[in-house]
């Protein structure tokens, strides 16, 4: 029997019970993978029936503005993800009549979609022949055939896509798909797999020569970096003062409270000799109420250590009305806000 046949008929036994799963509508799959990116299955779910509810239909998630795209996105992160969606959906709109493609070719062009999105696409919802290439499906082909370049690397890329498509079953590429990638997430887990319940430990080579914990094997990871931003949740009767982030760094397009970063740990008075700080109090009497603890919240490849400053104002001078926008306290979530200052605002009394 095949590996396909084994993994196939190991899935119509075992596989769990998601939502995406019930359909073959491309813009289901699309929305569903893109949420995965980056995020747990448990996690996800949730968000995937919110995003759902809100955008049944490709139409409808071209036509909202992004600011509520991002509002709804709000706790997953990379929000980048939800910016692509956005684009991507205007472009299937405007340049394809409303329809998704067809052919993995085409679905890659597509801003946000990369080889392994556009693979289960193409396979799922349209029975193309073309691997998805994954986590799971990196760990499981490098311990089934004992691959032990770096999976990241240009040659272990050129092998596990090789191998990939090599084992794929020609007639139900998207069943395979799904069989291989969910193996990986019941069976060939990360850690503690269990080799003792897998159909495939007598041809496994991992298995037989003990490397299963030593495979796949991946390149050391990037150096996360320190950061230290300093907020000023600004206050003026029952309004506060917020902008969008339109640099090209995280959380562009998300609203933020105004933000001096510093190259290191700051003080209160280190603070004050800011330009900023000079520009958003000048001829303003202020009142410091609360500075938080310092905060740390962890990012894929950074580290942002933060605090939060409330300051009241008795008077918002030009700078602060002509650079940011001023809102009500009770609307500040009807913005999409980065996790970490909704956070803020959900634990802080006004």
């Amino acid at each position: 029997m095949s590996i396909s046949k084994v993994l196939i008929n190991w899935y119509n036994q075992n596989k769990r019970d998601l939502p995406w799963r019930e359909t073959n509508n491309p813009y289901i799959i699309w929305v569903s993978e893109i949420i995965l990116q980056q995020t747990r299955v448990n996690q996800g779910i949730s968000y995937f029936y919110r995003f759902i509810e809100q955008y049944p239909d490709i139409k409808s998630l071209a036509s909202d503005p992004i600011d509520n795209i991002l509002r709804l996105w709000q706790g997953l992160g990379y929000y980048s993800r939800a910016r692509n969606m956005y684009q991507t959906a205007n472009t299937i709109v405007n340049e394809y009549n409303g329809l998704f493609p067809k052919e993995y070719s085409e679905i890659i062009k597509l801003k946000g979609i990369g080889e392994y999105t556009a693979a289960a696409i193409a396979s799922f919802c349209f029975n193309e022949p073309v691997a998805v290439i994954d986590g799971n499906v990196h760990r499981f082909i490098s311990r089934f055939y004992g691959i032990n370049d770096p999976i990241a690397s240009s040659k272990g890329k050129f092998i596990f896509k090789k191998l990939a498509n090599e084992i794929i079953d020609n007639l139900n590429p998207g069943i395979h798909n799904q069989a291989i990638m969910e193996f990986g997430a019941l069976i060939c887990t990360p850690k503690n797999p269990q080799c003792s319940n897998c159909p495939l430990n007598e041809e496994c080579y991992a298995f037989i020569n003990n490397q299963v914990s030593e495979l796949p094997i991946k390149k050391k990871k990037n150096k996360i970096s320190k950061r230290y931003f300093n907020y000023l949740h600004i206050t003026y009767n029952d309004k506060t003062f917020i902008e969008k982030r339109v640099d090209n760094d995280i959380w562009n397009s998300l609203y933020q409270l105004p933000l001096i970063e510093t190259n290191v740990k700051s003080t209160l008075k280190e603070l004050e000799d800011q330009p900023l700080w000079f520009n958003l109090f000048e001829k303003t009497n202020i009142k410091i109420i609360h500075v938080s603890e310092l905060i740390k919240h962890q990012l894929s490849h950074q580290q942002l250590h933060t605090r939060f400053y409330r300051i009241e104002i008795d008077n918002p001078n030009n700078y602060i009305q002509s650079n940011y926008i001023s809102v009500n306290h009770s609307d500040i979530h009807q913005y999409g806000i980065p996790k970490l200052i909704d956070n803020y605002f959900a634990n802080s009394l006004y």
